[in-house]
């Protein structure tokens, strides 16, 4: 019963968020909170001072006053959007700043940490059931790495898997971010859709990465875990291992339906020989976890030459099976630690991959973050140096393959690094460089 002029004064009052809101309450309510005198003089007050205000359209610079015209010549909404708009531009470009710093070391951005608390930065699962009823499950763990965090979702009334669907992995920041007070959940957030996960026929369709006697690892491209309860169909945890590079883009810069795709490589003119192959490639390596630090190498000076070329893939070795001085030894034992609120546990035989693979320019030119499984192979050592199995681990996306080879030292109970081959495909290379291999 309250008159319109009267709640559109108490409105007035509110803040940007307060306004967004309580435009959700009705729609009347809806129709009161979308006024563009209150959103022009919010739009004015925050960005600039006075009584003038600066559209950005086309590179064009023009001057609005606030007069009747930009008032009642918008349709309702219009500056609520504008001023929207303005915020989460201005708030990319912050973000976006701090991720030009880039490490040596690994050629990828050194302030990660601070720009995602810049951005107020979270990930979410979204599980779907075939009803189209969804879950959201929030509070992750988060494990930092030099190139790759680590996020850990684990709850005890996760819905059974018989009844999911899908399962969507969203990067959430505050709509209109306020450094000065913490992210509040329940306030407009802003999702962007990193990748979707299809879960029917999960256990027949994915590949194992491991088990121990609690529970069964599943892993889905790109760089998803999935934890079961043994002897049941239901999730016990979800694991996700998200590589630094375009990390942010990803989780800032798409929409809620449609994922961030990045721009095409802009290839250098003549800097590759087409006669000679790749070279001067540098490889950043990391096998971990989640929590324990297995292996941390950089590889300088790859290449590979014209007749390595095979299969539509390009061959770079980086461990040469041969050259025993540059044979790798693994700390502790390989192996996924995992928790949940009651149980933790470790599953043998398996990891974390990081593979950082920089072009001779410096730029990230194939980049993951997976779990991959160990496999005991048939073959003898067939090395004078080691005596032991023998496993591989293998990985494989449209990208690329990575095959590793691992020798079992039963006496200092230790892995060594025999053998290191990266395959790279010749459609990526072809992409990346605007040629024809």
């Amino acid at each position: 019963s309250i008159p319109s002029e009267m709640l559109l004064k108490i409105f007035s009052y509110l803040d940007a968020v307060s306004l967004l809101a309580v435009g959700c309450v009705n729609k009347r309510f809806h129709e009161l909170a979308n006024d563009n005198g209150i959103w022009l003089k919010l739009y004015s007050s925050s960005l600039h001072p006075k009584w003038t205000i600066w559209k950005m359209k086309s590179k064009q610079t023009e001057t609005v006053s606030l007069g009747c015209a930009a008032l009642h010549d918008k349709e309702p909404g219009y500056w609520k959007k504008e001023y929207i708009f303005k915020k989460t531009s201005a708030f990319k470009t912050r973000v976006m700043r701090l991720v030009k710093f880039l490490d040596p070391y690994t050629g990828l951005p050194c302030k990660n940490k601070e720009a995602m608390k810049v951005s107020g930065l979270s990930w979410i699962i979204v599980l779907k059931d075939k009803n189209g009823k969804e879950h959201l499950v929030e509070k992750p763990n988060l494990s930092f790495k030099d190139t790759s965090v680590t996020v850990l979702w684990h709850g005890t009334d996760w819905p059974c898997l018989d009844i999911l669907s899908t399962l969507k992995l969203f990067g959430v920041t505050p709509l209109l971010p306020d450094q000065s007070i913490p992210p509040n959940k329940n306030g407009p957030r802003r999702f962007s859709l990193i990748a979707e996960y299809h879960l029917a026929n999960l256990t027949e369709n994915s590949v194992v990465v491991g088990a121990d006697e609690l529970v069964q690892l599943f892993s889905l491209s790109p760089g998803l875990l999935v934890g079961m309860w043994k002897g049941k169909n239901e999730i016990a945890f979800v694991m996700a291992n998200l590589h630094y590079n375009q990390l942010l883009e990803r989780s800032i810069l798409g929409s809620a339906t449609v994922q961030y795709s990045p721009p095409p490589n802009k290839p250098l003119l003549d800097d590759i020989d087409s006669e000679y192959g790749l070279h001067d490639y540098r490889l950043h390596l990391d096998l971990h976890g989640r929590n324990c630090m297995y292996l941390c190498g950089s590889f300088k000076c790859l290449f590979c030459r014209k007749r390595d070329i095979e299969n539509g893939y390009v061959r770079l070795v980086v461990v040469n099976i041969k050259d025993n001085r540059k044979h790798l030894p693994i700390i502790g034992t390989l192996g996924i630690c995992w928790e949940t609120d009651v149980f933790k546990g470790n599953v043998k035989d398996c990891f974390v991959m990081d593979l950082t693979l920089l072009d001779e320019t410096g730029m990230p030119f194939w980049c993951f973050s997976a779990p991959v499984h160990m496999e005991l192979s048939t073959k003898s050592s067939g090395l004078y140096d080691y005596m032991g199995h023998i496993y591989t681990a293998d990985y494989a996306d449209s990208e690329g393959k990575v095959c590793v080879e691992f020798v079992w030292l039963e006496e200092t109970k230790e892995y060594i690094i025999v053998s290191l081959v990266l395959y790279v495909s010749t459609k990526k290379v072809n992409s990346w460089y605007g040629t024809n291999y």
